[in-house]
Protein backbone atom coordinates (compact mmCIF):
# COMPACT_ATOMS: atom_id res chain seq x y z
CA UNK A 1 0.00 0.00 0.00
CA UNK A 2 2.95 2.30 0.65
CA UNK A 3 4.12 1.98 -2.98
CA UNK A 4 0.71 3.00 -4.25
CA UNK A 5 0.80 6.12 -2.09
CA UNK A 6 4.23 7.10 -3.39
CA UNK A 7 3.10 6.53 -6.97
CA UNK A 8 0.02 8.70 -6.48
CA UNK A 9 2.12 11.48 -4.94
CA UNK A 10 4.55 11.40 -7.90
CA UNK A 11 1.69 11.45 -10.41
CA UNK A 12 0.13 14.37 -8.55
CA UNK A 13 3.40 16.30 -8.59
CA UNK A 14 3.79 15.67 -12.32
CA UNK A 15 0.27 16.93 -12.99
CA UNK A 16 0.93 20.01 -10.85
CA UNK A 17 4.19 20.66 -12.71
CA UNK A 18 2.37 20.36 -16.04
CA UNK A 19 -0.19 22.87 -14.80
CA UNK A 20 2.51 25.33 -13.76
CA UNK A 21 4.19 24.89 -17.13
CA UNK A 22 0.92 25.67 -18.91
CA UNK A 23 0.42 28.77 -16.78
CA UNK A 24 3.90 30.19 -17.39
CA UNK A 25 4.18 29.05 -21.02
CA UNK A 26 2.48 32.24 -22.20
CA UNK A 27 5.16 34.26 -20.43
CA UNK A 28 7.98 32.40 -22.20
CA UNK A 29 7.81 33.66 -25.79
CA UNK A 30 10.73 31.50 -26.95
CA UNK A 31 9.03 28.27 -25.88
CA UNK A 32 7.81 26.59 -29.05
CA UNK A 33 9.68 28.98 -31.34
CA UNK A 34 13.20 27.62 -31.09
CA UNK A 35 15.54 27.05 -34.04
CA UNK A 36 14.79 23.56 -35.32
CA UNK A 37 11.06 23.74 -34.74
CA UNK A 38 9.32 22.86 -38.00
CA UNK A 39 6.79 25.35 -39.33
CA UNK A 40 5.31 25.11 -42.83
CA UNK A 41 2.77 27.65 -44.05
CA UNK A 42 1.11 27.44 -47.47
CA UNK A 43 -2.03 29.05 -48.86
CA UNK A 44 -4.70 26.92 -47.15
CA UNK A 45 -2.43 24.79 -45.01
CA UNK A 46 -0.19 25.23 -42.00
CA UNK A 47 1.84 22.59 -40.19
CA UNK A 48 3.77 23.13 -36.98
CA UNK A 49 5.88 20.60 -35.09
CA UNK A 50 8.07 21.87 -32.22
CA UNK A 51 10.90 19.33 -32.67
CA UNK A 52 13.60 21.17 -30.72
CA UNK A 53 11.19 22.12 -27.95
CA UNK A 54 10.13 18.47 -27.60
CA UNK A 55 13.74 17.32 -27.38
CA UNK A 56 14.58 19.89 -24.70
CA UNK A 57 11.49 19.06 -22.65
CA UNK A 58 12.25 15.34 -22.98
CA UNK A 59 15.81 15.89 -21.74
CA UNK A 60 14.57 17.90 -18.75
CA UNK A 61 11.94 15.30 -17.84
CA UNK A 62 14.48 12.46 -18.23
CA UNK A 63 16.88 14.31 -15.95
CA UNK A 64 14.16 14.82 -13.35
CA UNK A 65 13.22 11.13 -13.44
CA UNK A 66 16.90 10.20 -13.11
CA UNK A 67 17.25 12.61 -10.19
CA UNK A 68 14.20 11.23 -8.35
CA UNK A 69 15.28 7.64 -8.98
CA UNK A 70 18.60 8.15 -7.15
Amino acid sequence: MSDLGKTLIIIGLLIAAAGVLLIISGKLPWLGRLPGDISIRKDNFSFYFPLTTCIIISAIVSFLFWLFRR
